[in-house]
Order: C-alpha cells, then sequence, then structure tokens
C-alpha cells in the first residue's frame, strides 16, 4: 500500500486556545483560507472522507481548531476561515488571536496550506495572511480552489497574474498547487508534499 493513500481519518476535537490542543507528537498540517473558498471540501476529497469536515453554504461555519488524525500518524487541522464572514469585530479580533496563537506556537506544526479561490485576484486578506506568514517565516503552501469552474486558458492567467504580484515583495516564490474537489486535481501533489515533508518531523 502507497504509504499517501488514506486509509483511516477522524475527528478528534475542537478547541479554541493552544494549550488545549491534542500532544503534540505527531507531524501536523493546517489549512486555512477565505471564507467559502471551499476548505471543507478540499479536505474531505483529500481524506476521501465526504462528510469528514461539515459543509455549509454560511461563510464563517469553523470557529475552533479542529483537529483529525489521519492514518493514525499525522494530523490535520481545519483552522477558522477569514475575510467576509458575517462576524462581529469582536469574534473577528478573537479568531485572529486564536490562530496567531496556533500558528506562532504550535510545535509540531510543519507546514499550513493557505487556499486561495483561482476565480478571483489576489484579495487584501489572503496578501495580509501571506504577509503574515513570510514577516514570521512560517512554512506555507498555496493551494489554488475551484479550478475546475475556469476554462484553462483563464485558469493560467489568474495564477500568472498572482505569481507575478507576489513576485514584487517575494525573491522566492512558496509552493504553489492547482486543485479541485470535483475532479480530485492535485490530491496527489499535497498527499506527496506531506509524505516528503513528514520526513523532516520523523528524523528529530
Amino acid at each position: 500500500m502507497k504509504e499517501d493513500i488514506i486509509h483511516s481519518a477522524e475527528f478528534l476535537g475542537s478547541c479554541t486556545k493552544l494549550k488545549d490542543c491534542p500532544p503534540p507528537k505527531m507531524p501536523e498540517y493546517a489549512f486555512i483560507g477565505r471564507s467559502n473558498v471551499g476548505k471543507s471540501s478540499l479536505i474531505n476529497m483529500l481524506t476521501g472522507r465526504r462528510k469528514l469536515a461539515k459543509i455549509s453554504r454560511s461563510p464563517g461555519k469553523t470557529k475552533t481548531i479542529n483537529h483529525f488524525l489521519v492514518n493514525e500518524s499525522w494530523y490535520l487541522v481545519d483552522l477558522p476561515g477569514y475575510g467576509f464572514a458575517k462576524i462581529s469585530k469582536t469574534d473577528r479580533a478573537s479568531w485572529k488571536k486564536m490562530i496567531n496563537e496556533y500558528l506562532l506556537g504550535r510545535q509540531n506544526l510543519l507546514s499550513t496550506f493557505l487556499l486561495v479561490d483561482a476565480r478571483l485576484e489576489m484579495q487584501k486578506s489572503d496578501e495580509s495572511f501571506i504577509e503574515f506568514m513570510g514577516g514570521q517565516g512560517l512554512p506555507f503552501v498555496i493551494l489554488f480552489t475551484k479550478s475546475d469552474k475556469l476554462k484553462l486558458n483563464q485558469l493560467n492567467k489568474n495564477i500568472a497574474a498572482f505569481r507575478k504580484r507576489l513576485s514584487v515583495n517575494w525573491a522566492e516564490l512558496p509552493l504553489m498547487i492547482t486543485t479541485s474537489a470535483n475532479t480530485k486535481l492535485g490530491r496527489e501533489e499535497i498527499l506527496d508534499f506531506i509524505r516528503e515533508s513528514r520526513k523532516v518531523f520523523d528524523k528529530t
């Protein structure tokens, strides 16, 4: 059996504080993006579980740090979305504090997958999050979602524009993977990245 095949995935629990996360004994990967970017659908596609992460038509469904145990060997984390979710300023500030505390303090977090809607030009909230990750030296991978909603020429054009805008401030661009929850595009590439990066954790 190939190591990257998902044979088990289970929900472990939710929390709002770093200290309440599961023991950091396994490699961990977080998923984050603007509200309604297709995060839950992509997580379900990646794990092969249709209802592992709850999908909602209402932005801002995820409000906690949600841990899943995959193959009994690594953690997948579903983080709250950001951007246009209709939440109060107080809740928005609380979510930001929670997410930042997690990203900066979770010692077994190997990488964060930032989901970006391939149909849109770079959004200010995405740019701000990328600047934050870069400024803190935190490893991350950009996943372009909903690629099947565009014709190939338009998809390539949008991604090229995104890369060009990032190149203004970035000497070396982060890894970018084009995905689709419907066609499973990008699944093998994401799992290959996880498999390879886990080797670093296993050596520590």
